[in-house]
C-alpha cells in the first residue's frame, strides 16, 4: 500500500513496512511542515495582476527539509506584496486552517481572501487580519489590525459593545470611510466618506435625522430645531432653498427659493401672514399693518392694485386699480367719501367740501380763435378767448351738469369779430350774443350747465376797461 497524505497539513502517512531506513528524514519533513503551519510566513507578490486571482500553491509531502519547496497554503502567515492596479483576491484551499493575512501591498486597493467558492473577507491595505476556513467558507477570526505606526487600529466586522466609556485620543483623516476622533481643539470628531452623505445620524427607526452631504459643509436636519437662541454668523446665497443668515451690515437675513414665494411667514394656524413672491422685492402682508409711521420711499406704478408711494416732486402718492374706482377713501362706517373712477381723473366727493382758502379752477387762455371752436369743459372751468376772426362755439361733449364759470371774449386789434352759438348754448329769449366791436374790447359771458346739451348763457357784460 502506497503512502497517502493527511487531510489538513498533508503529512505523509506511510503504509506498513514502507520507507525503511528513511524515517528520520521523513520525520524532519513532517516537523518542517508542522513548523510552517504554526509559524512560517510565505510572501506572495500580487504585483500588476490587474484583477486576477492568486491561488496559494498546495503541494503535499514532497517538500524537502530545507524548505525549498514550501507549500504556501500550509503557512501560518501569508504576506501579500506588490503594487496593485485593482482589488485582488487570494484563493485558499477549502479545508480547516487558520491564516494571518498581511496586506503589505501599495496602490490604495484592498485584498480579499476566499476559497474557490463562497464569500470573501476584505483585508485593508496595511492591515493584518485573522482568517479561518472551516472547509466550506472563509470567515474573519478577528479584527483587522494596522501594522503601521505605534498605535494599532482595530477594524471589527460586528458590533462593539463597551460597558464603560470609549475614549478616542487621535484625529481622523480625510480618507476615513467612517471614524470617530478627538483633538483638544475640535473635541469629538465624526468623519465619514459616503457616496451620498459623509455623515448621517439616524433615529431608532433608521430614518435620517442629521446629514452632511458628501464633500459638503452644509448640515441637513430633517425635523425641527429647538434652541433657546440660534445665532447665524454668515451670509446667505441666491441659490439657498431656505436659509437664515447674518452680516454686520444687513443684520438677520431670511432667504428662500420657492416656486410661488421666496419667503413665507405663517401664523400658528399655518396661514400666510407675510410673503415675498419668487424673484420679487414686493412684500405681501395679509393682515393689517400697525405702525407709528409708514414711510414710502419709491414711486408707484400703473399696474399696482393698491399702493402708497412717494417721490420728491409728487410727495405722497395713492395708486389703485379697481373695476369701479381706482382710489376710494372711506369713513369709519365703510362709506365712500372720495372716489376717483377707474381710469378717470374726475374726483367725486360724497359730502360737502369746506375750504379755509379759495377753490381755484383751471382756466383756458387761448390767444388765437377763429372759425369753429369747441370748448373743453372737462379740462377747464373758465375760458379766456382772443378772437382773431369770427367764431362759432361748436356743441361740446365734455360739459358736466352743475358746472358754472365764465367765457371771456377779447377782440383783437382789428375788432368787429362776431360770435355764433351752437345749439347747445342757450340765451334768454333765444336772442343770441352780440359782442362789443371795438378793437381790443373785453366782454364777459357767464354760463351754467343745466343738463347735457344745455349750457345756459347769462347776459353779456360788455366793454370792460
Amino acid at each position: 500500500m502506497a503512502s497517502t497524505a493527511s487531510d489538513l497539513i498533508k503529512f505523509e502517512k506511510m503504509a506498513t513496512g514502507e520507507k525503511s531506513g528513511t524515517w528520520g528524514t521523513l520525520a524532519n519533513v513532517a516537523m518542517s511542515r508542522l513548523e510552517e503551519a504554526m509559524h512560517d510566513i510565505t510572501n506572495i507578490s500580487l504585483n500588476s495582476l490587474s484583477g486576477g486571482n492568486y491561488t496559494l500553491n498546495d503541494t503535499q509531502y514532497t517538500e524537502h527539509v530545507d524548505g525549498s519547496n514550501t507549500s504556501e497554503s500550509h503557512c501560518k502567515i501569508v504576506k501579500a506584496t506588490g503594487t496593485l492596479n485593482s482589488a485582488e483576491k487570494i484563493i485558499v484551499p477549502l479545508r480547516n486552517h487558520l491564516y494571518l493575512i498581511w496586506n503589505a501591498t501599495s496602490g490604495s486597493y484592498a485584498v480579499t481572501v476566499g476559497g474557490s467558492s463562497g464569500g470573501v473577507i476584505e483585508v485593508p491595505q496595511g492591515y493584518l487580519m485573522s482568517v479561518i476556513c472551516d472547509g466550506t467558507n472563509v470567515e474573519a477570526a478577528g479584527p483587522a489590525i494596522s501594522v503601521a505606526g505605534v498605535h494599532a487600529t482595530v477594524t471589527a466586522s460586528g458590533d462593539i459593545t463597551s460597558a464603560g466609556t470609549v475614549n478616542v485620543t487621535g484625529d481622523t483623516a480625510a480618507g476615513d470611510d467612517a471614524a470617530i476622533g478627538y483633538t483638544s481643539a475640535e473635541g469629538l470628531i465624526l468623519t465619514g466618506q459616503g457616496s451620498t452623505n459623509d455623515v448621517t445620524i439616524k433615529n431608532d427607526a433608521d430614518a435620517d435625522v442629521i446629514t452632511i452631504a458628501t464633500g459638503a459643509t452644509n448640515v441637513d436636519i430633517v425635523g425641527d430645531v429647538t434652541a433657546s437662541t440660534v445665532n447665524a454668523d454668515g451670509d446667505t446665497a441666491a441659490s439657498d432653498n431656505a436659509a437664515m443668515g447674518y452680516t454686520s451690515a444687513e443684520g438677520l437675513i431670511l432667504t428662500g427659493q420657492g416656486s410661488t414665494n421666496d419667503v413665507t411667514i405663517k401664523n400658528d394656524a399655518d396661514a400666510d401672514v407675510i410673503t415675498i413672491a419668487t424673484g420679487a422685492t414686493n412684500v405681501d402682508i395679509v393682515g393689517d399693518v400697525t405702525a407709528s409711521t409708514v414711510n414710502a420711499d419709491g414711486d408707484t406704478a400703473a399696474a399696482d392694485n393698491a399702493a402708497m408711494g412717494y417721490t420728491s416732486a409728487e410727495g405722497l402718492i395713492l395708486t389703485g386699480q379697481g373695476s369701479t374706482n381706482d382710489v376710494t377713501i372711506k369713513n369709519d362706517a365703510d362709506a365712500d367719501v372720495i372716489e376717483i373712477p377707474t381710469g378717470g381723473t374726475d374726483v367725486t366727493m360724497t359730502g360737502k367740501l369746506t375750504l379755509s382758502k379759495i377753490l381755484l379752477a383751471n382756466t383756458d387762455t387761448d390767444t388765437s380763435n377763429t372759425g369753429s371752436v369747441t370748448l373743453d369743459f372737462s379740462a377747464n372751468q373758465n375760458f379766456v378767448l382772443t378772437f382773431t376772426g369770427d367764431v362759432t362755439l361748436a356743441n361740446p361733449s365734455t360739459e358736466a351738469v352743475g358746472q358754472a364759470g365764465v367765457i371771456v371774449c377779447i377782440q383783437d386789434g382789428t375788432g368787429s369779430r362776431t360770435l355764433t352759438l351752437g345749439t347747445d348754448y342757450e340765451t334768454a329769449g333765444g336772442s343770441g350774443i352780440t359782442l362789443s366791436t371795438a378793437a381790443n374790447a373785453v366782454d364777459v359771458i357767464p354760463y351754467f350747465v343745466k343738463a347735457s346739451a344745455s349750457i345756459q348763457l347769462g347776459a353779456v357784460q360788455k366793454a370792460f376797461s
